[in-house]
């Protein structure tokens, strides 16, 4: 009798819960809903699956533990490849003007700030990176290694890791103050204002001697 092939590890077996079309980005956007409404430490893998109408170990198929489940939606909101690509202003892969480049970081970081459905998954990130090993590596791989590293690498600057470090502390200082603990006047200003004021430390941050 031929035995039954393998099965990848964690995919389950019965019909009613098997890969489909839609199924990951269902599950994708059900746990970006998830941790958005609870953080980090309170979304178990279970409770996503339950919310998307899986089984836990389909999650764990398509995405392995939970922490790699929140980076999966981290990385969704940030899509930092075209991050990066905007902040440089790449036209046909090579590297733009680099006179306004403070600028162009501060509003697309911002950017993605102000948009209410790439902003939830942010603030789990935040909030959970305070507490949580899990959540701050991803914030240390998102943030700084896979966006703001690779900008300042891309430069050719002296010490492009100090730089890309003393830009994030900047931005992330600016995210927790507005949108996690919402200080006034910065909740409520203009994000132009804003842009306005930053772009030029990052532009000092990331290019200047």
């Amino acid at each position: 009798m031929t035995a039954d092939p393998p099965r990848r590890r964690g995919r389950p077996s019965h019909d009613g819960t098997a890969p489909g079309p839609g199924t990951r980005e269902r599950i994708l956007r059900t746990a970006r809903e998830e941790f958005s409404a609870r953080g980090y430490d309170k979304t178990s893998v279970r409770a996503i699956a339950k919310a998307a109408g899986v089984d836990p170990a389909l999650v764990h198929h398509y995405f392995g533990t939970k922490e790699e489940v929140f980076a999966a939606a981290i990385e969704v909101s940030m899509e930092p490849a075209l991050l990066v690509a905007s902040v440089l202003g790449r036209d046909g892969g090579g590297i733009g003007d680099v006179s306004d480049i403070g600028e162009r970081l501060a509003r697309q970081f911002l950017g993605i700030w102000e948009n209410p459905a790439t902003r939830g998954p942010l603030l789990a990130v935040i909030r959970s990176a305070l507490t949580h090993e899990a959540a701050a590596k991803v914030l240390r791989s998102f943030v700084l290694r896979q966006i703001l590293e690779r900008i300042a690498r891309e430069l050719d600057v002296p010490d492009p890791k100090f730089r890309a470090e003393l830009a994030a502390s900047h931005m992330i200082g600016i995210s927790i103050l507005r949108y996690v603990i919402q200080v006034e006047p910065l909740a409520s200003a203009d994000p132009e204002d804003i842009v306005a004021m930053v772009a030029p430390t990052l532009q000092r941050y990331l290019v200047e001697p």
